[in-house]
């Protein structure tokens, strides 16, 4: 017998025969899963850290400590880190508040809203001295004497 043709033993550093690699077969053949940058960045700011507050351990993670320190070099003072507090808080708020809701109407709806306006004006004041006056003023110019009896029953 040759030695190619030999029994196989399979014992200590000589795996069984048909659990090894062929011949030019790699063992992982898509290689090692590459790591992305956010995924490594939450991955060790999510890792626990034993602080000490007061006297008193307890647990926290690398993110919450990192803020914190922020906000105790800030309130020192120190103006680098009030700087970075700042425009943290300014992002933060930025992604939190609601986009600015557009105006339902458009100008031509405004324009038939004043003129209802002005027409329930000249109705209310028909046979009133002051309704001509007021027709070509707007109300804060020349208001009526009811709506200033009315606007002082109100302030009291």
């Amino acid at each position: 017998m040759s030695e190619t043709n030999r029994e196989y033993a399979a014992n200590y550093r000589k795996p069984p025969e048909h659990t090894c690699f062929k011949k030019g077969q790699s063992g992982n053949p898509r290689g090692r899963t590459p790591k992305n940058l956010p995924a490594l960045l939450a991955a060790a700011l999510n890792e626990k850290v034993i602080v000490t507050e007061n006297g008193k351990r307890r647990q926290i993670t690398k993110r919450e400590a990192v803020i914190a320190q922020l906000v105790n070099k800030s309130a020192a003072a120190e103006l680098r880190a009030t700087k970075m507090l700042i425009d943290m808080l300014r992002d933060v708020e930025k992604k939190a508040e609601p986009a600015p809701e557009k105006n339902p109407f458009a100008p031509t709806d405004k324009e038939v809203v004043q003129g209802l306006i002005a027409r329930l004006r000249r109705n209310m004041c028909n046979g009133c001295p002051w309704a001509a006056r007021r027709q070509g003023a707007s109300f804060e110019a020349s208001p009526h004497p009811q709506d200033r009896e009315r606007v002082s029953k109100h302030d009291d």
